[in-house]
């Protein structure tokens, strides 16, 4: 089993666990969240693991590389750009995801950093909106954590 993290979001009315492992290159991030309203949600890893001031402390998304905001697939976006989870009608999203940019050693690591659940869906940078480049126009900070090292298993 690789090394592995975990956020904890506990905010009214959204809740649930993500876990980060990591898996060669790449992290797994699996979980459950609740409490969403129904639809898409911008899904980041912001810059800070600060939450004294709510999720604003949190900062922007980790860009460490200085790019500009895009989707998870896309070559141009931040490291954080997790892209969007899906609320049924029963406001639960399943996280279920690999990406190849975060990691949980070495200069893209998010371990103390935040996990950050939006409001509205991230436009993946492509929506023409003024924030479309920064933040994908994904609207308020619903739930934020800060991502820290899990137990091991």
């Amino acid at each position: 089993m690789g090394k592995r993290a975990v956020a904890v979001l506990k905010a009214e009315p959204v809740q649930g666990v993500v876990w980060f492992t990591q898996e060669g290159d790449s992290v797994k991030v699996t979980g459950e969240i609740t409490g969403l309203t129904k639809g898409k949600h911008g899904f980041h890893v912001h810059q800070y693991g600060d939450n004294t001031n709510g999720c604003i402390s949190a900062g922007p998304h980790f860009n460490p590389q200085n790019k500009t905001h895009g989707g998870p697939a896309d070559e141009e976006r931040h490291v954080g750009d997790l892209g969007n989870l899906e609320a049924g009608d029963d406001g639960k999203a399943k996280v279920d995801i690999v990406d190849k940019l975060i990691s949980l050693e070495g200069p893209h690591c998010i371990i103390g950093r935040s996990l950050v659940v939006h409001a509205d869906v991230d436009d993946l940078g492509k929506g023409g909106h003024e924030l479309s480049s920064t933040t994908g126009n994904a609207g308020a900070r619903v739930a934020c954590a800060v991502i820290g090292h899990a137990a091991d298993a």
